[in-house]
């Protein structure tokens, strides 16, 4: 850290008044989590971090702790903030927040910290001269709060100008916050779902766009508290509605930022080489991918026909029921807006998780040179099994079980992982199915609606 950021953290929080900061992650449960430092401690702080046992990162969604070789109540390791992403946060007072690495009490990478997994997954992707440019749109349900008698917002139907108008003074006040935390808000709309509504925040590059995401739950959440309601980002928190999507959009860049090797002026939906074997390398990783990207039991409740995701594994130009939909560019800007969405995510995915595991099939797909199979111009569900069969459109897994299994026997992605990380989200995510096993689907969506 260089001495000018230094001062210039301390300086603000002398001059706004803070008291307290937090260094926040996302563990592999998705729960956002932190711990605070008062600015007293705060100069100390930025160079030694935050005590944290190695047990909370084996943590479930249930606070239970899934046995995890070297993840336990004795030992520990670091929160070291990342002073690029000081914020003063606006929904609590006196409070600012920094995200956090996982790092070694010798300052070491810790194996088992999702964010350095990235940061080792964009610079696999750097060695090949590329970046990756990414946002994950965001659907929430507004819910009552300490009132369950108060009515939530926007009770209407999808795209709802009644529903906007409801809502006008929370989206008002999430604008506000977002804008002060530097995030852009590129649309918003009044989602599919009773009290539904969506918020796309502006592409970034790998690291900061899941920092953006832990940015993006925490405002939502602290704005909708200060108006008396809860915020749900859970996969699917009703059974009658549909659910909280969280689809991810990426494209590539160079190395320099200059061109975008995923465009090409010619061709279908004007994909470049390198952008379809990417896209093909993801798209053979999928089933195992989906553990990191719907990572949750409530996640296989929204995976349905006509829900806006899908239960194939297939892409098509503007296919909304494809799981790779590649969105038409806008006329004019056809370089700087042609990219692909990933429709098989939710808000269960840890971001650093789902994107590192996502540049690291698409570094597979850039490996082996993968041919994008042939694009699928309609709803997969309306083909015959004989029809998908002949066609190579396999079907994703059923339940995070399914999921997990097919991530044990994806070699690659669990050679980018590593034995450690990869060992604590099969622990913990298989804790949490058992756990769930033991109770009726009401008290799933319960606890989901809660903690995510």
């Amino acid at each position: 850290m260089s001495n000018a950021v230094q001062i210039d953290i301390l300086r603000q929080v002398r001059e706004r008044d803070i008291r307290l900061v937090r260094f926040l992650y996302c563990d592999v449960s998705s729960v956002i989590r932190a711990k605070a430092t008062h600015a007293r401690e705060l100069e100390e702080r930025l160079h030694s971090g935050i005590s944290l046992t190695t047990a909370a990162m084996a943590l479930s969604m249930l606070d239970q702790i899934a046995g995890v070789e070297g993840l336990s109540r004795i030992g520990e390791v670091r929160l070291q903030p990342d002073p690029t992403t000081f914020v003063t946060v606006p929904y609590a007072a006196r409070t600012a927040s920094m995200c956090s690495d996982m790092v070694t009490v010798d300052g070491e990478p810790w194996p088992f910290c999702p964010r350095t997994f990235l940061r080792r997954m964009v610079r696999q992707l750097g060695e090949k001269g590329l970046r990756l440019r990414a946002s994950f749109e965001g659907a929430f349900t507004l819910l009552p709060g300490a009132d369950e008698n108060q009515v939530p917002v926007g009770d209407t139907v999808y795209l709802s100008t009644a529903a906007m108008n409801t809502a006008a003074p929370l989206i008002n006040d999430l604008l506000d916050a977002f804008e002060a935390q530097h995030l852009h808000v590129q649309q918003y709309c009044a989602g599919a779902a009773q009290r539904q509504h969506e918020l796309t925040i502006r592409h970034a590059e790998a690291i900061a766009a899941a920092d953006n995401q832990v940015t993006f739950r925490e405002t939502v959440r602290g704005v909708a508290g200060r108006h008396g309601l809860r915020a749900s980002f859970a996969p699917h928190p009703r059974a009658d509605q549909p659910g909280n999507r969280c689809h991810l959009h990426f494209s590539l860049i160079d190395g320099e930022g200059h061109s975008t090797p995923f465009y090409t002026p010619h061709g279908l939906q004007h994909v470049a080489t390198r952008g379809r074997q990417f896209i093909a390398g993801v798209l053979d990783h999928l089933p195992a991918l989906t553990a990191l990207t719907c990572a949750s039991t409530n996640s296989y409740r929204r995976l349905r026909p006509e829900d806006s995701s899908s239960l194939y594994v297939c892409w098509g130009p503007d296919n909304r029921e494809a799981a790779i939909r590649v969105a038409s560019p806008y006329a004019g800007e056809e370089a700087g807006t042609c990219h692909a969405e990933l429709r098989v995510c939710d808000h269960s995915a840890n971001p650093y998780l789902a994107l590192g595991g996502l540049i690291a099939a698409g570094l597979d797909g850039l490996g082996r040179e993968l041919a994008l199979s042939q694009p699928l111009l309609q709803d997969p569900v309306s083909l015959t099994d004989a029809e998908r069969t002949e066609r190579g459109i396999n079907r994703l897994p059923r339940s995070l079980i399914e999921a997990l299994d097919a991530l044990t026997a994806d070699a690659v992605l669990c050679e980018a992982l590593g034995p450690g990380l990869s060992s604590a989200i099969q622990s913990v995510k298989r804790c949490e199915a058992r756990a769930f096993a033991d109770h009726d689907a009401a008290y799933e969506m319960g606890v989901h609606t809660a903690r995510l």
